[in-house]
């Protein structure tokens, strides 16, 4: 079972990398709180029409646990993508992506924090080196920026979003016993409501721009499709099989396929800083799953 989460999480990171190129693309054919709810509305309408003898089968369950549902989407659905689409119209998708490496790390801090689930030292010393990669993309290869506080606010946003989804990575493990069609499509409708609030506020401040050729479109459908539908059942599976925290460390294959993904589709410029920076992410999950506890 276990090659099978290693399987699913790897094409989910893949496709999540993709919504990093996919939503950097984006500005100026779209907007990011209408990309959002766009973006959550068709999904949660197409695995609803796909799932219906599930959804009539598991209405009570959602019924009696919608709060919590409304609450796994507004926050690990909606507004983990806010802040991202946010901070890439400020900051390089390749910022962006090598950013969200710090989200195991997040994952590994609530976990201790709310349930004392405890790491080896070689994963607390996977998880530092991340850190550090991390804050090498953050100062732009200047750690004395650090010390300054002279931080780019889309690399801040791009932190705010890692910080969401850890939180909902985390909380997982109070998910309503649905099945797994049913809860993507109960999640995604979730977003979708907590979205609406959000693409209003755009709108009122003339910000709001919506799909009108066909870039704007397809990266709604691409996002809608690919890492809304496939990428949130993939990934709540592999947490099934092996657990949030590890689970969590596939996370840094985000910047692997998001810096690629940016470089070749976007063109985006790949300094020695963020070389190094891409090396510490991806040596950080190498130490850490070495690292991890092995049961007797």
């Amino acid at each position: 079972m276990r090659w099978q989460a290693y399987l699913l999480l790897t094409i989910t990171t893949f496709l999540w990398g993709g919504n990093l190129t996919a939503g950097k693309l984006a500005v100026g054919h779209v907007s990011p709180m209408v990309l959002n709810s766009l973006r959550w509305g068709i999904a949660a309408l197409v695995i609803g029409l796909l799932s219906l003898p599930q959804v009539r089968r598991d209405w009570s369950t959602i019924r009696s646990n919608w709060l919590l549902v409304f609450a796994f989407g507004a926050v690990g659905y909606c507004a983990y993508n806010a802040f991202l689409y946010s901070a890439l119209k400020l900051t390089s998708a390749v910022n962006v992506s090598i950013v969200q490496a710090i989200l195991p790390l997040f994952i590994v801090v609530i976990n201790f924090a709310l349930f004392r689930v405890r790491s080896t030292m070689l994963q607390l010393v996977g998880f530092l080196v991340t850190l550090v990669g991390v804050a090498v993309v953050v100062s732009q290869g200047n750690l004395a920026k650090l010390l300054q506080l002279d931080i780019h606010t889309g690399d801040v946003l791009s932190l705010l979003a890692a910080l969401c989804y850890a939180g909902y990575t985390v909380a997982l493990r109070w998910k309503p016993p649905l099945n797994w069609r049913v809860m993507v499509m109960s999640f995604c409708a979730g977003s979708f409501v907590a979205s609406i609030p959000l693409t209003i506020g755009e709108a009122v401040a003339g910000n709001s721009i919506l799909p009108h050729d066909p870039v704007g479109i397809g990266v709604v459908l691409y996002t809608a499709l690919f890492p809304s539908l496939i990428s949130q059942a993939f990934f709540i599976r592999g947490v099934e099989i092996i657990g949030p925290n590890r689970a969590g460390l596939f996370i840094n294959l985000i910047p692997v396929f998001g810096t690629v993904l940016a470089v070749l589709l976007l063109d985006e410029h790949f300094g020695g800083f963020h070389a190094v920076a891409l090396a510490l992410a991806v040596g950080g999950i190498a130490i850490a799953e070495f690292g991890k506890p092995h049961k007797a």
